[in-house]
């Protein structure tokens, strides 16, 4: 008995107890409130979860120097807990809905300081807050500047409201190098400039992002911009790997935009380095409703791009712009997309003199444009002018609500997609509504629905 007891406490219980205690794989689960919080932010380690309880937070969510690991993220979320109406109901969920009452932890900006400021850190999830910028001149999210990285980030489901001082306050930043971001279900409005990816010098690159399913609206600027990249830094994880940045199953909406000195596209996708390690990463952008723009294009890139299964509706302005802006286009596909637009439809331009250097194909669209295509090569695509696509289109002139862009009829083409290599582009065998294509179909929509495209349901 004394032997055996000499061994617990001895031999045996330390390291049980150190193996216990400093395992790699224990975590804490925090609940914390706007009263204590904030010391906790500094304590959390790779697998810690942060429960934020309802109520309204005043000091911001600096996270400096925070370290995740792979599958093992720091979580920090809100409560999700639906406010009692003056009646005695509770509001009915909303699903996925960012900007739902369900959210109850709401963040307030302060001058001199971004609300949720990202320094140094990787693997982290932020999700289910309210981030209520009440037009102080600062940022909802930013990754600093002065930071070397900001990989692996997650930020899902955010309310980010009213950071309006200027065009230069952004919902979302990026102002380091960034790497395997996913920004997903988050609602962004009255904001400078919804989603800001890199740096104007194109020295702070964005890789491997995925932007899906978000809705962002009444920007001054724009909605989304992916700035261009002139290298690819040395301690980028994968850096020597070509990757795709992915904007699929998002809305981006202008259509409260004045045409002034900050008119800006909806979105602006700029080019990868010219050479060396990321020269063949592509932006794939898919599945998106783009949204009237009164004073610029829906829709502006270069480099290595990709855009299919859109909806592109600009009753006051251009389309799709394909255009130099600090280098060229270069390979570009674009299929499978339904365009309506008062001005051009589908533009691509390159550098006077100079011939295409890589494929720029248009194909298997329909177009309905003042000027529907120009430039690239055109293949299977059905154009006409924009006041005929009501003979189409099921009510192609309708507000977003009750709009409806489905064919009439079946509109085929005559080369099956997969002869063309479109096949190679992931989930292009499906249509905007994510509805399998069982006939060679042109545009974004198939035919024969019994529900509008885009359906109320659909989870932009």
């Amino acid at each position: 008995m004394h032997a055996l007891s000499g061994l617990l406490s001895g031999r045996l219980i330390c390291p049980l107890l150190a193996a216990l205690f400093l395992s790699p794989a224990w975590a804490i689960d925090y609940q914390a409130g706007p009263e204590d919080y904030f010391p906790l932010l500094s304590r959390l380690r790779a697998g810690d979860h942060l429960l934020l309880r309802a109520g309204d937070y005043e000091r911001g969510l600096p996270l400096h120097h925070l370290a995740g690991e792979p599958g093992r993220p720091i979580v920090i979320e809100g409560e999700i807990a639906p406010p009692a109406r003056p009646d005695g109901a509770n509001h009915p969920p909303r699903g996925l809905d960012p900007a739902s009452d369900l959210i109850g932890a709401r963040f307030l900006a302060r001058a001199g300081a971004n609300t949720i400021s990202l320094l140094d850190v990787s693997h982290l999830v932020i999700r289910h807050l309210e981030l209520d910028g009440r037009n102080q001149p600062v940022d909802a999210v930013k990754a600093e500047g002065h930071g070397r990285y900001a990989h692996h980030i997650t930020l899902e489901n955010l309310y980010i409201h009213d950071h309006a001082a200027s065009q230069q306050n952004v919902g979302i930043s990026s102002k380091c190098p960034a790497f395997g971001w996913v920004v997903r279900g988050n609602r962004i409005e009255r904001v400078g400039t919804g989603m800001y990816f890199g740096d104007s010098d194109g020295g702070d690159p964005f890789v491997a992002g995925l932007i899906e399913g978000n809705r962002v609206g009444d920007t001054i600027g724009y909605n989304l911009q992916i700035k261009h990249q002139l290298s690819r830094p040395a301690d980028l994880p994968e850096g020597d790997r070509a990757h795709d940045t992915v904007i699929r199953y998002n809305v981006f909406a202008k259509e409260t935009a004045w045409p002034d000195r900050a008119a800006r596209p909806n979105v602006l996708v700029g080019h990868a380095p010219l050479d060396g390690p990321g020269s063949r990463d592509r932006v794939l952008v898919y599945g998106n409703l783009f949204w009237q723009n009164p004073s610029e294009a829906l829709f502006q890139g270069e480099g290595h791009l990709a855009l299919y299964n859109n909806l592109f509706v600009n009753s006051q302005g251009h389309a799709i712009h394909i255009q130099p802006h600090n280098d060229v286009p270069r390979q570009v596909d674009i299929f499978h997309n339904t365009v309506l637009a008062r001005g051009h439809g589908i533009r691509i331009l390159r550098r006077e003199g100079t011939a295409p250097a890589w494929p720029q194909r248009v194909l298997r669209n329909l177009v309905f444009a003042a000027r529907p295509i120009a430039g690239g090569e055109a293949v299977d695509n059905l154009t006409g002018g924009v006041d005929g696509a009501a003979r189409f289109l099921k009510k192609p002139y309708a507000e977003l609500e009750q709009l409806d862009l489905a064919p009439r009829m079946t509109l085929a083409g005559e080369v099956w997609p997969d002869s063309l290599g479109l096949d190679a582009y992931p989930d292009s065998n499906q249509d905007f509504d994510r509805r399998a294509r069982l006939a060679p179909v042109l545009g974004a929509c198939i035919s024969g629905l019994t529900s509008p495209c885009p359906r109320p349901t659909h989870g932009h």
